[in-house]
């Protein structure tokens, strides 16, 4: 499962962004849509990517957090993973209403659910902003440039949504060789509208995620309203209800989280031998604390659920990775790549003294980054994640009363006004809070951050005040009053004031942290994002020079473009096709009876002969994804929908560093076997007309 990497591989400062060579594999990119892979394409397949094409398909696609996801009907119906939705699911499950076990549909828009939190955004203009960033910081010292660089950019996302009305983002793209300006249609009013049961939406648990075969139906569908209606879509993505055959030119269009494809082989050093063992280590913990949380009661395993499976998601996809970085081949072919780059650098004089010593650099920001990770990492990475809700709460109340009164440019950049709408809509969740699971949360957080800093710590001694882990986080839980919501619109309403005469420990304890946070934060900010900001964007200047500008950037959990072939593939000599289909997820289930996360759902079972079973359910291709890119849409040359991105194999786990062809595959849920489910087991007749409905002959006057 994909989408859960996203926000795990951004772990710590010294993680950056990078650029990949254009050809270095037959169906290799994360491509910007504002430049896609046109010679590529048109070369390859004899594929036109027109202008018209790309925006239809851009502005069709939707941006959930930590997933992707796209428009399916001119009535703002949109797709996604169940695993994207699942925190969704979750919330608005209550009472005897339990939709992670049993699934839900609405049979009209009025049975459709609000989902609480949820926004959804939707690309809809990209420019550069490249010349503005580096005037900003032209002449300062590295430190400086990087404050300056992080005011520019909330200037120019600030003045831009005054001027369109949109919300706006300044991305970096190779690693600060360039600076583009991401502007969405922001919806805040998301209904769920039908998700299948969890256990076939993700059928075969933890021993089958990351493998294939697999026969997963994770898909659920949710609806953008605006104004009171059920939003009018110019832009939508048709369904193919013929699907795709071997061999078939597909694109997979979504929010890949993050690569690391041109790291030096310093900064990939302290990947693998730092940053990844230590993260997996704190994951195997985790995953044994969640696992023994769950087994005390049935409403703990229910309400650590979403937690336990990101844990273990998270896991097996870092040990992938780690063992990517393992393989001599791999690590071989990267260290050739960099070697061949440096000596182009330093056989012309000009460009030497321009990029010749970035290298060094980025390696001087690593050792720093070491030094800096265990008190980064105990202080919740600088924005005090501790992992629990009401704790994460304190801390946006407490830094909204410091950051709010300052100028816009001078805020910690998560409390500018560009995103204020998304943070207030959070803040204000109307979602259920579990205190069991809050006190497991914030006494794993205390027993954790006493291994980074030290029991003797002062800044631990304060977290503690005086207790246990286990004490201090049930003192916090119980006497909190956050899980009211008009108790936080009123500290939100009343600022500083109102928070000191709230009498909210939470409020206390994340105090005794923020200033420790934000000291370190800016460590890692000045000492070793900045530096690398700089000296990666030499390197990337040195790559445009050597092999031209025809390279994609490492993926920056934005809008990407990646395409490639229905492809099976060969593993323990044995051929592996692209397709599986409704026998096989039988057979399976019937092989594995009685195994943990091979049962399927009752009417699965007493509707089996109501399910052709020679549909094709799950299939693979050879496009380029990672972590984000879950419910990403799989589409044809045509740009209709042939199948929905949920996992990909265990060999695409290297993704992170390197793209392979051979092995590596990502894995959709087939757009005939979702219609085949939604007809034959969910009954579901007006979604599936919905779906396959023609689309008007004349466009909306309206879009999205």
């Amino acid at each position: 499962v994909l989408s859960s990497l996203a926000p795990a591989a951004l772990l710590a400062a010294g993680v950056a962004l990078g650029v990949a060579r254009a050809a270095a594999a037959p169906d290799e990119g994360m491509w910007l849509f504002n430049k896609p892979p046109a010679k590529e394409l048109k070369d390859r397949y004899g594929f036109e990517a027109s202008p018209e094409w790309m925006e239809h398909l851009q502005r069709s696609c939707v941006r959930f957090p930590g997933g992707s996801g796209s428009f399916v009907s001119p009535s703002g119906l949109v797709m996604t993973n169940h695993h994207v939705g699942a925190e969704w699911l979750h919330k608005l499950s209550e009472g005897e209403r339990n939709i992670i076990r049993d699934g839900f549909l609405a049979k009209s828009p009025d049975e459709e659910l609000r989902c609480p939190d949820l926004d959804l955004r939707v690309l809809w203009k990209i420019e550069d902003v490249t010349q503005a960033i580096e005037a900003a910081t032209a002449g300062l010292a590295t430190a400086q440039a990087g404050a300056a660089r992080r005011k520019a950019m909330t200037q120019i996302e600030s003045d831009g949504k005054q001027k369109t009305g949109l919300e706006c983002e300044v991305v970096t793209l190779y690693q600060g060789g360039r600076y583009h300006l991401y502007s969405y249609k922001r919806f805040d009013d998301v209904r769920l509208v039908m998700a299948p049961e969890m256990s076939v939406a993700f059928f075969g648990g933890d021993a089958d995620n990351f493998e294939f075969p697999r026969a997963n139906l994770d898909a659920t569908f949710f609806r953008v309203w605006e104004n009171g209606a059920p939003l009018a879509s110019e832009h939508y993505l048709t369904w193919n209800q013929e699907g795709t055959k071997e061999g078939d030119l597909v694109f997979v269009a979504g929010h890949p989280g993050s690569t690391q494809r041109l790291n030096t082989m310093a900064h990939l050093k302290y990947l693998r031998d730092v940053q990844l063992p230590a993260r997996l280590a704190s994951l195997w913990r985790r995953e044994v604390q969640l696992a023994a949380f769950s087994r005390r009661s049935a409403k703990h395993a229910e309400n650590a659920k979403d937690d336990l499976f990101g844990v273990q998601n998270s896991r097996k996809a870092m040990t992938g990775q780690l063992a990517g970085l393992l393989d001599p081949a791999i690590w071989n072919k990267k260290a050739q790549a960099e070697e061949s780059l440096r000596k182009a650098v330093e056989a012309n004089p000009e460009w030497k003294a321009k990029w010749g010593d970035a290298w060094d650099q980025v390696a001087a920001a690593q050792v720093t980054a070491k030094e800096l990770l265990p008190r980064l990492s105990g202080l919740g990475g600088g924005t005090l994640r501790t992992g629990s809700d009401l704790a994460g709460i304190a801390v946006h109340l407490v830094r909204m009363a410091e950051e709010l009164p300052k100028a816009n440019t001078e805020r910690l950049r998560e409390y500018s006004d560009a995103g204020r709408d998304s943070l207030l809509q959070g803040l204000y969740s109307p979602a259920p809070i579990h205190p069991e699971l809050e006190i497991e949360r914030l006494e794993s957080y205390l027993t954790r951050m006493a291994e980074f800093l030290g029991a003797d710590d002062p800044v631990y001694q304060a977290a503690l005040a005086g207790m246990s882990p286990r004490a201090r986080a049930e003192q916090l839980v119980k006497n909190s009053k956050l899980a009211d919501v008009s108790v936080r619109k009123a500290m939100v309403e009343g600022g500083s004031a109102a928070l000191q005469a709230g009498n909210e420990p939470l409020l206390d304890f994340v105090r005794a942290l923020d200033k420790p946070s934000r000291e370190i934060r800016k460590r890692a900010e000045d000492e070793v994002q900045s530096v690398e900001r700089a000296a990666y964007a030499k390197i990337a200047a040195a790559k445009f020079a050597v092999e031209g500008d025809s390279v994609y950037p490492d993926a920056t959990f934005t809008l990407r473009l990646s395409y490639g072939t229905v492809k099976g593939y060969e593993e323990f000599g044995k051929l592996v096709r692209p397709y599986t289909d409704f026998d096989y997820l039988y057979a399976r289930a019937t092989e594995r009876e009685g195994e943990d996360g091979f049962e399927l759902p009752e009417q699965w079972l007493a509707k089996r002969g109501q399910l052709k079973g020679s549909t094709p359910f799950n299939f693979v291709n050879t496009c380029d994804i990672i972590g984000g890119n879950s419910g990403s849409p799989t589409v044809d040359r045509e740009g209709r929908v042939v199948g929905l991105i949920f996992d990909g194999n265990i060999q695409s786990l290297i993704a992170g560093v390197t793209y392979t062809e051979a092995q590596a595959r990502a894995v959709s849920v087939d757009s005939r076997g979702i219609l085949e489910a939604l007809r034959g087991i969910y009954d579901a007749k007006g979604l599936v007309q919905e779906l396959t409905s023609p689309p008007p002959s004349e466009p909306r006057s309206r879009g999205n």
